[in-house]
Formats: structure tokens, sequence, C-alpha cells
């Protein structure tokens, strides 16, 4: 492949608009190397559903027989998840270096099991950064009420974080405030801040998913066929317009005057991580959640059939600010056929816990059997 071939793809060229793409797995070293070298990847994102498909491998195996020689099975599973961090932060390293911290991050996410504590999710954020030792890692922690706090005082510490599970917008103004209260903690000490990275995962068509279900209920119920139209017409709006809402507070609370003085003390933007961005409705284009949020000061993390699709016929333009009165107007209309987009979050958020809690018991029950 040559040189211009390799700048001419559609990551590249929301490279230059000033987005970054990210994997969304667990692939070989090799594999992601030759993905950095000519495809431009920037980063790597892993959760516990995405080791629960590696462990089901035999990739793994003698490594569980070596270790449960000394260790149960919890352990087992977190010397394998950061020893697989660690080798694919290796990787990242140069892209770390070159883009001086802004990029080649790889994450790894607490026990979802401690989702609901924030004391034992400060302390194991605080154990696996410890454990894993690496710059160029983040340590995810859920967007719970409860996480709020051990995120605040995780970035406090001077610990890299990837919060993850954000659904609405409400919340991602108080995730916001935690990176920012986190940072002044720190500068209020005199600590150095221009070092701290986090990114804010803002999880995409799963919003979509949930509301388009009740739109579809609502449409099967209605006998008004000007009711059905007006319902039909919401069908596959609202995660965008709730991603376009969202990235506007961004640039409201980063430009404002709380960051700028710490901006002014070297610290970066928490940028806004598109997450949940494959299409779940074959309806909808295969890179619909790509293509409508490409934006300066973004990241987006792709599953790999995405990923693949994007780099074949994704088209790379800067679209996150364009009609953004469609995506007022269309939350604004969800509000009005009765959708609680509230509530609606809400409920996305606690499916999206057990969702990993339950990739989790699964892991150890799959390492407790290959025993």
């Amino acid at each position: 492949m040559t040189l211009a071939m390799k700048t001419e793809n559609s990551m590249r060229q929301a490279l230059k608009i000033g987005q970054s793409f990210w994997y969304d797995g667990l692939i070989s070293t090799a594999e992601f190397r030759r993905m950095i070298e000519e495809d431009g990847l920037r980063g790597a994102t892993t959760n516990p559903a995405i080791f629960e498909k590696a462990l089901a491998g035999q990739e793994y195996d003698s490594h569980i027989q070596e270790l449960a020689k000394t260790q149960n099975d919890e352990e087992i599973f977190k010397t394998l998840a950061i020893r697989a961090v660690q080798e694919v932060a290796t990787v990242f390293l140069p892209v770390y270096q070159e883009t001086r911290g802004l990029d080649g991050y790889v994450s790894l996410e607490v026990s979802p099991l401690l989702a609901y504590d924030t004391a034992a999710t400060l302390r194991e954020a605080r154990e696996l950064w410890r454990l894993v030792n690496r710059s160029n890692v983040m340590i995810k922690i859920p967007a719970t009420r409860e996480g709020l706090p051990a995120i605040e005082a995780a970035l406090a510490d001077g610990i890299n974080v990837n919060v993850t599970l954000i659904f609405s917008v409400e919340r991602y103004r108080e995730v916001m405030d935690a990176y920012i209260q986190g940072l002044q903690k720190r500068a209020g000490f005199d600590w150095q801040v221009s070092e701290i990275a986090s990114v804010a995962s803002f999880f995409v068509s799963r919003v979509d998913s949930a509301v388009d279900k009740i739109l579809e209920n609502k449409i099967a119920a209605s006998q008004n066929t000007a009711e059905k139209e007006t319902l039909k017409a919401l069908l596959g709006k609202a995660a965008i317009a709730n991603s376009k809402v969202a990235y506007e507070e961004f640039k409201r609370v980063f430009s404002g005057a709380r960051f700028q003085k710490l901006q002014s003390k070297g610290a970066i933007l928490q940028r806004p991580l598109w997450a949940s961005t494959g299409t779940k409705n074959a309806n909808y284009s295969d890179v619909l959640y790509v293509e409508s949020l490409i934006g300066p000061d973004t990241v987006n993390t792709m599953p790999p059939a995405t990923l693949e699709a994007f780099l074949d016929h994704g088209i790379s333009a800067s679209t996150i600010e364009s009609e953004m009165a469609d995506a007022h107007a269309a939350l604004k209309n969800l509000a009005a056929v009765g959708i609680d987009l509230s509530s609606v979050t809400q409920d996305l958020e606690k499916a999206g816990v057990e969702i990993f809690c339950e990739a989790y018991r699964k892991i150890i029950q799959r390492i407790g059997a290959k025993k």
C-alpha cells in the first residue's frame, strides 16, 4: 500500500477534522500495529464483554493453568486482563508519544460488580492503575451516581480515566464537572494537571434501540394516520440528536472560565468518546453513528464490523455541529409524543451495568471451568 493510499482512507481524513478512532475490542498486537501504520488507528478500548469473548477460545488456557497454582478465579482474570492491556499499550506507546499524550490509550475497566459502591470502585481503580503501570492506559469507571465521586478522586490522584456508560446529557454534565473538580483538587496542591488524560464515553446506538422500540409500540397502537406518520418520522432520531446536544454542552463547559484556568496550567480537554456506534437496526446505514458524529476534539471507538465498514465506504466530513436545530427539535418532538428520555437513559444505564456484570460473572465461571 502506498503512502498516498494511506492518507486517503476515511479514518485519516477524520483525523484532519479532529476526530480519533479507537478499536473497541482485542486483536493480535501484530494486527494492531498494522492498523496503526496503515489505517491511522489511535487507541483501543476493552470491557468485560470483550474479555468474555476472548476467554471463550483457547488462547489463554495455558496461562490459566499456570496462574491457578497461586491465584483464585478473580485474581486470574485480573492478571490476564492486565497483561493483555499492557501488551496492547506497548504497541500504542509510539502513538501516545507522537501525539504528546492526546491518543495512544488502552482502557481497562474496574469490576462492574462495584458500579454502585464508590469506595470499592476507587480502591480497584487505584489498584489497577498501580498494577498496569503504563502512562498510556485509562481506567474505565462507570458514570453511575456512585461512580462520580470515584471518578473525581481517581483524577485527583493522577489516574487517567475513561468514564463509561454515559447515556444522558444530564449525567454527562456531571461527568465533566467531576473531571474539572478532580483537576482543581490537584491544582490546589500545586500538582501537575498537564499529564492527566480522560475521555467521556457517551453511548449512542443503544438510545435509538430503546426509543425506537417505544415508538414502534406507539405506532402499532395508534389508529390515527397523521399520528402514525409523526411517530414514524422520529424513528432513528433520538441517539444522534442526544449526542449532538451532548457535544454542544462539551463546547460550552470547556470554553468556560473554570476549565480555562486549568488549561492555563496545561490541562487538556476531556474529549467525548462516542461508544456503542455499531448499528443495531438493519434498516439504518452501517456507518450511521460514525458519519453523523465527526467533529473536532472527539473520539469514536468502533467495534470490528463498524470499523471495517467505515474504512470500506464511510465518508468523513465535519457533521457533529450540522443540523443542530433539527437535533433540538427531535428531542422536543420526542418529549411531545410522550418519550421520557431521562427515564429511558436511566434504564439504559442500569441495563448497561448488568450486561457487563453478566459478562464478568461468565468470565469467572469460564476460568473456573477451564481450571
